[in-house]
Parts: structure tokens; sequence; C-alpha cells
């Protein structure tokens, strides 16, 4: 299986420790947050990563550079943004047709049985499976409904007083096949919140990760991964 992990945003939130290194790479009781990723993937056979850059790229190359992992890791450098979908459009040739694939935003900090979440993809019949946690900002993220077969149904994307606290991870498997919805939207710039996911309603399997999964973008929520014990 192959994983594109998202690490180009600004991580304006966590400013000023953002100034000077990118958020895919703070630091996490003292490892990168990008390790994490890397080490817990390839331990449930993720082979190759396709990671793209644009702030602070040079940062994440020199990590990539000296990373165990650096035979795995393809870099794709975006001179502008192109949003979730827009970069996983943009880099389709790096995907195997004949099998499905992670797309993961990887300043989130996340600890769960990959094993499961893979196996609940496949044991689907969709073509997308989301990553679920309890959040305690419900307001801050995308938050859904559930079906009694547990497949999306309803998604609110940040929204004042949100139906339940149960969020989107922002970690899904993928086939092949959304390629074809992607190619459909005609543009560059795909955000997948409001783009991809509301024409999937109904269509998303789910999988919620009942261990451990925080988006650290904030220095409150930064400080409270770092109590985190692996």
């Amino acid at each position: 299986m192959k994983a594109l992990l998202l690490a180009a945003g600004f991580g304006t939130r966590l400013r000023p420790i953002t100034n000077t290194i990118p958020k895919c790479l703070v630091p996490i009781n003292n490892k990168p947050l990008l390790q994490y990723w890397l080490e817990n993937l390839t331990k449930v056979g993720v082979t190759e990563f396709l990671i793209n850059t644009h702030y602070l790229h040079k940062e994440v190359e020199k990590f990539v550079e000296q990373s165990i992992f650096k035979k795995q890791i393809t870099l794709s450098y975006e001179k502008n943004l192109l949003n979730t979908g827009g970069t996983l459009l943009a880099n389709k040739d790096f995907f195997n047709k004949d099998e499905p694939f992670m797309l993961i935003h990887a300043d989130n900090f996340c600890f769960c049985d990959f094993n499961e979440f893979i196996n609940s993809h496949k044991n689907s019949s969709y073509d997308l499976t989301m990553m679920l946690f309890r959040t305690k900002t419900p307001s801050s993220c995308g938050i859904v409904k559930l079906d009694e077969n547990a497949i999306v149904k309803e998604f609110y994307e940040k929204v004042n007083n949100p139906p339940s606290n149960l969020a989107n991870a922002a970690v899904y498997i993928c086939n092949y096949k959304i390629f074809t919805f992607l190619e459909s939207l005609n543009k560059k710039e795909i955000d997948f919140s409001l783009d991809v996911i509301p024409n999937y309603l109904g269509k998303i399997n789910t999988f919620i990760n009942n261990n451990y999964h925080i988006d650290i973008g904030t220095p409150e929520t930064y400080a409270e991964a770092q109590n985190f014990i692996i």
C-alpha cells in the first residue's frame, strides 16, 4: 500500500513555533511528527510515501535526506497549494490502479490499530473510508452523522452547534476509482471537505479511532500532545 502524507501547510495557528519549522516536523516527545507517521504506517505494510511540500520545504527535504525511510519517500513540491484533492489528482501517476491507498493530513497526531482501519476498508464495498474520532471542539471540525451501517449520511464542515462530536480525522483510505470523480471536477484546486465528501454522502465507509487522535494546530493542543505517553 502507498500513502500520501499532506505536509505543505503554513501552520499559522501554531506560530511562533512554526515560524522556523514546518508543522509536520514539530517535535512531540523529541520526535518529529512526520516520523511517527512513517514509523506507524511502515509497520502495517505501507511501503511507499508521497509527501507534498510548500512552506519551509527545504526543512522537510533535509528531514527526508537524513531519514531511514529515505528510499521509500517521494517529495512533491507545490509552488502554489492545490488543496487536498488537487494534490491527490496532481500525483495520480504515483498510485497503483489495482490497490487502495491512504490519504493523510500529516499535521495530526494519531495512534490506532491501522490494520483494523485497513481491514475496515477492504471489507467494505465503498471507494472511500474515513477515520473518525471523538473531539472536544466539534465546531472546529468536520462533523458526521452516520446511518445504521456506519456510513456517512450527513457532513457538517466547521459549523456552529454541530449535531455531535464525531469528527472527520482527515485520514482516509481511497480506491483508485476516486480519480475519475476528481477529474470530472475539471479544476486544479480541489477541497476534499467541500468538493469531494458532499458528493460521496451515503458512500463513505467509516472507522472510529478510539485510541488517540488530535490536531496539533494550536499551542494548547500541541502541549496536550506532549503529554501523550507512547
